[in-house]
């Protein structure tokens, strides 16, 4: 048995009564969280103690959309300025030419941001495997960086021979893809409490993979329990093609290949009406809201006032390292509280019209970030410090020169309103990932130049 104590810290839970314990503590053991309260409260003796006095501490933070490969191609300048289509036309030759050990290095990398912004838990979607790349590449690399890791194992299977966006060279055959779907599944998917490690079935998206390799996925998916992701909805492009090539719209496609339930989520869903929202509040779906990405592509703004208003599901998600160009899931909390305020002056919203009506406020920003992205995911051990939960967690030092005078008048929205920066600890399952400010499971300096040495092979082949 190992036990920690974290004590004398200001304590946000996110449970459901949205306690906040000005100087409180954790007691763990073994990885779950055993006792939270007031420090009088809590045993004072563990395994290891640590005096958080002057931090913050909140739950992990829950990524819902990444891309992990997509840190070796940012900020290429062929892609600086390009909508999703074109984009992604730029991009895939390139992607073309990752390795095995390019999977291995970028999810190292991703990861180690995501830990360094407070992220405990992400869900990643490779869908595309050239070179001998598999999924049990990003499984190894992500094991031992210490994050928990849902794997999705994506696909494309309809190329432009065949009416798709993606080059024929970056696809592959639907015999292939279901056969190394259940292969993953049966090797890796850890569905109890606490689990490092869940496969997902993710075909990428509408126009690169066909109506019956989506069937046969929620087939399979359902058949071992296990959850769907796919984009959806992310651009006026897209919606355009399902019209054209389908004769539906995103959401409508997704109900007729029976892509609607609680064990899905979608990426993106910008482009949805009042009542598509209905659909996927009806049928529980969740949806990864990406709004740095959004902004990026200059695809649009997703409504996620709606959606929460309708009862949908909603996460955040940092999304593919090329569409975002970084994977700080902290900065992503912010983005999302004044992206909401942005759409809200862009639809004719004020306060002096609607005294009743709220502008997005930052703990229902952090609210997304972490019990948001833990019901998307369809997982009830994380997202909120509680007895039986797992201990993940994050802390912020408050008496530094970024948070002075912020932190003082209100430590929690401090963290969301005043710039982002890297944490001072992350910790997944009561084990340190970060600790004061520096990576602990890897060396960052070692893997910063691994990673641009990858970075430049791929650009100079």
């Amino acid at each position: 048995m190992t036990t920690l104590l974290i004590k004398n810290a200001y304590i946000v839970t996110m449970d459901d009564r949205q306690t906040e314990i000005p100087n409180g503590g954790l007691f763990i053991r073994n990885g779950f969280i055993e006792a939270v309260g007031p420090v009088f409260d809590l045993p004072s003796v563990a395994d290891e103690v640590l005096d958080l006095s002057g931090y913050v501490v909140l739950p992990g933070l829950v990524n819902t959309h990444h891309h992990f490969y997509q840190t070796l191609t940012r900020n290429l300048p062929a892609a600086q300025d390009a909508n999703l289509f074109h984009w992604l036309k730029t991009l895939y030759p390139i992607w073309a030419r990752l390795t095995p050990e390019d999977i291995f290095t970028s999810t190292q990398t991703a990861l180690a941001e995501l830990a360094l912004s407070g992220c405990t838990t992400a869900s990643d979607h490779l869908y595309l495997f050239p070179n001998g790349s598999k999924l049990d590449d990003e499984i190894e690399a992500g094991r031992l960086v210490g994050v928990r890791l849902h794997a999705s194992r994506g696909s494309m299977s309809l190329g432009e021979s065949k009416g798709g966006l993606p080059p024929d060279s970056v696809t592959d055959s639907e015999d292939r893809i279901l056969a190394d779907s259940e292969r993953l599944i049966q090797r890796y998917h850890d569905p109890n409490p606490g689990s490092m490690t869940q496969i997902v079935l993710a075909p990428c998206s509408p126009f690169s993979v066909t109506g019956d390799l989506m069937r046969q996925s929620a087939s399979l998916a359902r058949q071992y329990g296990v959850h769907l992701h796919t984009h959806l909805a992310e651009t006026e492009d897209e919606e355009q093609f399902c019209l054209q090539k389908f004769g539906y719209r995103p959401v409508g496609y997704m109900q007729s290949l029976d892509w609607v339930g609680d064990d899905v989520w979608f990426a993106h869903s910008v482009y949805v009406n009042a009542e598509e929202i209905k659909v996927f509040a009806r049928h529980q779906c969740g949806v990864a809201h990406c709004p740095t990405s959004n902004m990026r592509l200059a695809s649009g703004i997703a409504p996620v006032r709606e959606y929460l208003a309708a009862g949908v599901k909603v996460g955040l998600g940092v999304d593919g390292s090329a569409s975002n160009d970084g994977s700080h899931l902290l900065a992503e909390v912010r983005q999302a509280m004044l992206l909401s305020r942005v759409r809200e002056g862009i639809t004719g919203f004020s306060l002096s019209n609607d005294p009743t009506r709220k502008l997005m406020t930052a703990r229902q920003a952090l609210w997304l970030g972490t019990r948001g992205g833990a019901a998307v995911l369809g997982r009830s051990d994380i997202g909120s410090l509680e007895v039986g939960k797992c201990a993940d967690f994050f802390a912020i030092n408050l008496n530094t020169l970024d948070l002075a005078g912020g932190a003082v008048h209100d430590p929690v929205a401090a963290v969301v309103f005043c710039q982002p920066r890297r944490v001072d600890y992350t910790v997944v399952g009561g084990r340190f990932i970060v600790k004061q400010g520096q990576l602990v499971t890897l060396d960052e300096q070692e893997l910063a130049e691994r990673h641009n040495r990858a970075a430049r092979r791929l650009i100079a082949a």
